[in-house]
Formats: C-alpha cells, structure tokens, sequence
C-alpha cells in the first residue's frame, strides 16, 4: 500500500512537472510573439518617424538651391537692364548697387557650388531613396520574422497535449500578418519646390 501511494506521489509530481514546463514554454512563446509584432510596429514607426524628416530635409536643400539660383539670375537681369549714366551720380550709384547685388548673389552660389561640387539636394535624393528602400526591407523583413514566430505558436498550440493546457489557460492563436487595406501601398512622397 506504502509502495503504490508512493508511485502515484511520483506520477502526480511529474504530471505537475509536465505541466508547467508545458505552460511555461507556452508563456515563452507567446512572448516571442508579441515580440515579433513589437519589432514590426517598430519598423512602421520609424518609417513614419524617418520618411518626413527625409522629404522636409531634402525639400529645404532644393528651395536653398532653387533660390540661390533665383537670386543670380534676376540679379544678372537687373544688373544688365541698368543703363548707366555717367554724369549721373543715382545712376552710377544703381549701376553700383545692382553689381554688388550681383556679386553677392554669384558668391553665395560659388560658395554652395564649391562646398557642395554636385549640387546637395541631388545628393539629398539619392539618399532618400537609399533610405526608403530600406526602411521598406526592414518592414519587410520583420513582418516575414512575425509571420515565422506565430506560425511557429500556432502549431506549439495546436499539438497534441499541449493543445489541451492552451485551451485551459486561454491561450489564442496569433493572426498571422495580414496588411490592412491601403497600408501595401507606400508612403506618397511630394516634392513642394517652389
């Protein structure tokens, strides 16, 4: 009698032992779970964080260049409709105005020019593209490590006997990723130069 009361001790304690190994490896997988949902929100976030950053930065090198070349332009138009009188001392003065004008405008030019040998907002596009392209790999990339992790879970879930502890402690299948409609279609980008 002493012997059986102690095998059953012994069954009852690895049953228990059983189960929460089985509970806790289920614990741990739906952690890594929301893990791999985590690092793909993370993704999203910082492609709406980096995207508009990006596309302003981008956007404020062309205006720059776009008004520096503006400004050379009119001042060379002006600088040339002036007729110059020269026993006039408004018109020598004008004619002196619009040349310095002129110069000022060609030096911020070869200023940019020189600092910047191709133009910075050429560069600035090049590098938003570069980084657009992997903003969206990572999504990628991190939507096809969710879709591998609760793949993962719900056959961890639905196996035989472990089926039986998830449905008695609750435990759910993870949806695999599915976009939402609209959301495949990349950020729309404009370019307001003025």
């Amino acid at each position: 009698m002493k012997k059986l009361f102690l095998i059953i001790v012994v069954v009852v304690a690895l049953g228990v032992l059983w189960l929460m190994g089985a509970y806790n490896s289920l614990v741990s997988g739906r952690a890594g779970v929301d893990r791999a949902w985590s690092d793909v929100e993370v993704q999203y976030q910082r492609r709406n964080d980096l995207v508009p950053q990006l596309v302003s930065t981008v956007q404020g090198a062309a205006n720059f260049e776009k008004k520096t070349l503006t400004d050379v332009v009119e001042a060379r138009a002006k600088a040339t409709q002036i007729q110059v009188n020269p026993t006039n001392a408004q018109s020598l003065a004008q004619f002196s105005a619009a040349q310095g004008e002129l110069s000022g405008a060609l030096s911020r030019l070869l200023v940019s020019v020189e600092a910047y040998p191709q133009l910075t907002a050429t560069k600035g596009f090049q590098d938003l593209q570069s980084q657009l392209e992997g903003t969206e790999n990572r999504i990628g990339v991190a939507r096809g490590d969710f879709n591998a992790v609760a793949a993962q879970w719900n056959i961890m879930i639905t196996q035989f006997p472990r089926v039986v502890i998830a449905r008695f402690f609750g435990f759910e299948k993870a949806v695999l990723f599915d976009a939402q409609t609209g959301s495949d279609v990349a950020p729309k980008i404009e370019f307001d130069i003025k």
